[in-house]
């Protein structure tokens, strides 16, 4: 059965609990000032387009999108848990996201991440996003990369 992607709003049971563990699995790799993820109420406010991605009906993974106008979209709480990582579901729900920019007119995505997610940015430069400066409110942050895709 193929994975399956849904909108759900971030405030759901589980897009929480994937939010709540993808804060869990930030905190002993960086400090609070270098992790830049919304908050469940910052992604509704900001209208945050959300995602929740199943394998097998259960909850494997989530990612959202913020548009900025039409100039970029820029990924947010992208994550898929540990024991469902190496099955493409990270790249599903990139290609999720991808099209979703696309139907809002938006050609650029952008996006921040840090140096110790070895899997996400190897995760990120196969599917084609490259290394760039510090974008939109970003500072330059020596536990940051900065990255984006032309779609």
């Amino acid at each position: 059965m193929p994975p399956l992607i849904r909108a759900e709003s971030p405030d759901s049971a589980d897009a929480t609990a994937l939010i709540v563990e993808l804060e869990e699995y930030l905190v002993p790799l960086y400090p609070q000032e270098s992790r830049h993820g919304l908050s469940v109420e910052q992604l509704i406010r900001e209208n945050v387009a959300f995602f929740v991605i199943r394998h097998d009906g259960l909850p494997a993974g989530c990612g959202g999108i913020q548009l900025v106008g039409t100039a970029y979209g820029e990924i947010k709480r992208m994550f898929v848990r540990p024991h469902f990582r190496g099955t493409g579901l990270g790249r599903h729900m990139l290609e999720h996201l991808a099209v979703h920019a696309r139907q809002q007119g938006v050609q650029l995505l952008r996006l921040e991440t840090g140096i110790y997610q070895a899997e996400a940015l190897r995760l990120y430069e196969r599917f084609g996003f490259h290394r760039i400066p510090p974008f939109g409110n970003y500072r330059e942050d020596p536990l940051s990369v900065f990255m984006e895709l032309s779609l």
